[in-house]
């Protein structure tokens, strides 16, 4: 029912976008604890503030398809990078699973840019149209 309304390509972007907008809404309202936890990892906690608006514009930019490949390079690269910083305790289960969501996250934002690559090649008028042929 829901895909006459919305393309599969819109939802996942939209699923996509939705979680780095609530990451972004908790660092922002739960600061204490977040820089508490960056604290704990030797991260600066003034990064919080830095991070919380890179995860708002990329979550919106997802939402609004903004740059699309971009966006979900960078976001692929910053998956990675929060797995590498956060979830190294691979004793700990939880570590772990997390540390494979991040994977599987930049995974998936390595298809998006990829699948937006395609659709942008398969939307670019030919050479040949652009010169009126």
């Amino acid at each position: 029912m829901l895909a006459k309304f919305v393309s599969a390509d819109t939802l996942l972007r939209l699923v996509m976008a939705l979680l780095f907008l609530v990451s972004a809404t908790t660092k922002v309202t739960d600061t204490a604890a977040i820089q508490a936890y960056m604290h704990a990892y030797r991260v600066p906690e003034m990064l919080v503030w830095p991070a919380a608006a890179f995860e708002y514009a990329a979550g919106i930019c997802l939402a609004l398809r903004y740059r699309t490949q971009e966006v979900a390079v960078l976001l692929a690269g910053w998956c990675l990078l929060t797995a590498l910083i956060f979830h190294r305790q691979f004793s700990d289960l939880d570590q772990l699973m997390n540390f494979f969501k991040n994977l599987t996250m930049a995974g998936g934002f390595l298809a998006l840019a990829k699948a937006d690559l395609g659709r942008a090649r398969a939307d670019a008028p030919s050479a040949a149209t652009a010169r009126g042929r």
